[in-house]
């Protein structure tokens, strides 16, 4: 796959996984429906690799999903607007990081956020138990050049401009209005980093009641995947899924974390995948036959990456 635009470094996004979750998905879609959008990484592979032309965009993160919207629709201005922005940053760049921020959290500006977004530490969203963004800037850069920023978000307007439906709702409404033929990629913020709140969002969601949704799911006979717990060496993030919702459960081994090793450790970076039932009976036996379980046995096959392609061993 050919690399693809993404104009938000956005920690925690599947840019760099969508490769690999889209071996597991649907070859074509109805409508992709990403509850839980962020910056839309799965959205945007998927209609570089002409597998739909129809999105449902959703986050509660209110001006996340509004930044979206005007990237996708109106990228030049939204461009035009970054590239003055950041040129008002010299000569106290630090200085001027901060009182965009702050401007930000009085106006919640999507504009604002942007420049946020390009500009503070390891793209990183942090917020304060008020909902007020309380990141700190990067020291050693000034942020994605102008001439870049312009050229991914053109990039991703034009894979997704028109197409697109934006909603800032919580994902349970969501998940009540899809319909069928809609395939849904659910990527919710972990549980179990913080309790239910984490700091990297607004707010986080509870585990009983997204199991309950993901039953609700199942009873529909809806078409989904679900990235939800992971591991860092040997720090679990998030609960496993109940195996009672009868899911395809895959790890994908990311790679070695580049912060570890900055801390001179190993550490390799684990992610789940969940498959729904109904999304392994409409994949092609030779697409799951590495996936399943060993039958008659709780030994689950593990994906890893070698040489480009999946390699299945058992743990």
């Amino acid at each position: 796959m050919a690399t693809l635009p993404h104009f938000i470094q956005y920690q925690g996004s599947k840019r760099t996984l969508a490769k690999h979750i889209l071996q597991f998905l649907p070859k074509k879609i109805g409508r992709l429906v990403e509850p839980f959008a962020g910056t839309a990484a799965m959205s945007v592979a998927t209609s570089a690799n002409q597998m739909t032309r129809s999105f449902w965009l959703n986050d509660l993160n209110k001006p996340l999903i509004e930044l979206l919207e005007l990237a996708i629709e109106k990228p030049n201005e939204i461009a035009d607007f970054y590239l003055d922005l950041w040129n008002e940053q010299h000569p106290d760049s630090i200085a001027h990081y901060f009182e965009v921020r702050s401007r930000f959290n009085e106006n919640n500006d999507p504009k604002l956020f942007l420049y946020l977004l390009a500009r503070c530490v390891k793209g990183s969203v942090r917020y304060n138990s008020e909902g007020r963004f309380n990141q700190s800037p990067d020291k050693r850069r000034k942020g994605t050049r102008p001439e870049t920023m312009r050229r991914n978000i053109v990039g991703v307007s034009s894979l997704l401009k028109g197409r697109c439906k934006f909603t800032n709702w919580d994902y349970q409404e969501v998940l009540e209005q899809i319909q069928e033929g809609d395939f849904i990629y659910i990527d919710p913020p972990y549980q179990g980093v913080c309790g239910n709140r984490d700091s990297r969002y607004l707010s986080g969601i509870n585990f009983d009641d997204f199991v309950l949704v993901i039953e609700h799911l199942n009873r529909k006979k809806a078409a989904f995947a679900i990235s939800y717990d992971g591991k860092l060496g040997d720090k679990t993030f998030g609960k496993i899924l109940p195996k009672s919702l009868n899911l395809e459960r895959i790890e994908i081994k990311v790679g070695r974390s580049s912060q570890s090793t900055l801390l001179g450790k190993e550490e390799t970076t684990i992610e789940s995948l969940y498959l729904s039932s109904t999304l392994s009976r409409r994949l092609a036996t030779n697409q799951i036959n590495n996936l399943r379980y060993t039958s008659g046995k709780s030994k689950q096959l593990t994906l890893l990456e070698k040489h480009g392609e999946f390699a299945a061993t058992t743990r």
